[in-house]
């Protein structure tokens, strides 16, 4: 059955319609706004962000308030594995400065060893911080960055791939990681080492197998020691394009090794790593 409305009616009815597309539309709008406020919203700010609008019924607004629960919960479990983190930090309190020492480079056939010394404050509160490896690279740069703002001292060390040749990569870590403690200022009273014990250093040393993910200090020498040799590798892709060094970081890839039989060692290839792919 069809009823035919009066003209007036259909206006009225149509002014409806658009009143509640107004209506959604600024309720869409609203929540656009929300969560752009949680997207902005800090740690110290999800509380207050939850509070505000947990009583909201709308589904998208109910989405967000959960969103900013589970945000916080995430937030609070890091908090307690960076607590767990600072247990080799909190056996030895008792020294003024803690320095967590690490490496990265040893496996590489190209470019140099890096060695990283990080004094933490002892109310660090840099969240995050991990063995490198299981970072991501843009989590690298963001934590080089926050560890290099807050630490007490922060140095780098460096061997270049022909020392590395002369001494052998053992001995070249060793340097690397003497140099990065030379840089240190203040200097540190006791070093925490990922799983060595360097020789020549007189400070007080504390070996940890697997260091960089059951110490906060020696990860955060990790971080930036592994930020600064990938930096550095990707300048070295501007120079020699050919090996790929931005991708590959100097390890061994495949493609890599194809290059290497290709076009030969670069300046830059340690020659006692790269025998078994090449003849001279």
């Amino acid at each position: 059955m069809t009823i035919d409305l009066p003209a007036e009616g259909v206006v009225y009815c149509k002014k409806i319609q658009t009143a509640e597309m107004e209506v959604s539309e600024m309720e869409e709008r609203k929540i656009g706004q929300i969560k752009e406020e949680l997207k902005a919203a800090t740690e110290a700010m999800l509380p207050s962000f939850i509070m505000a609008y947990e009583s909201d019924e709308r589904s998208g607004v109910i989405k967000l308030v959960e969103q900013a629960k589970k945000r916080l919960q995430k937030l609070e479990e890091e908090r307690k594995r960076i607590w767990k983190l600072q247990e080799y930090e909190r056996k030895y309190g008792q020294y003024t400065y803690i320095c967590g020492i690490d490496e990265v480079g040893r496996g590489p056939l190209a470019g140099p060893v890096v060695a990283g010394a990080v004094i933490l404050p002892k109310d660090c509160d840099i969240l995050y911080i991990n063995d490198s490896k299981k970072l991501t690279a843009v989590k690298r740069e963001e934590l080089y960055d926050e560890i290099m703002e807050k630490a007490v001292a922060a140095g780098i060390g460096m061997v270049s791939p022909q020392r590395i040749d002369e001494i052998n990569i053992l001995q070249a870590t060793y340097e690397a990681m003497r140099e990065a403690i030379s840089k240190l200022e203040p200097a540190p009273d006791i070093l925490l080492n990922d799983a060595v014990t360097i020789p020549e250093v007189t400070i007080p040393q504390v070996p940890i197998i697997k260091g960089d993910a059951k110490s906060i200090s020696i990860g955060a020498a990790s971080i930036i020691a592994k930020v600064t040799r990938d930096r550095l590798m990707v300048e070295y892709d501007q120079i020699l394009p050919e090996y790929g060094f931005a991708s590959n970081k100097g390890y061994g890839s495949a493609e890599h090794i194809a290059a290497l039989k290709k076009y030969g060692p670069s300046p830059i290839h340690r020659r006692s790593f790269i025998h078994n792919f090449i003849e001279e």
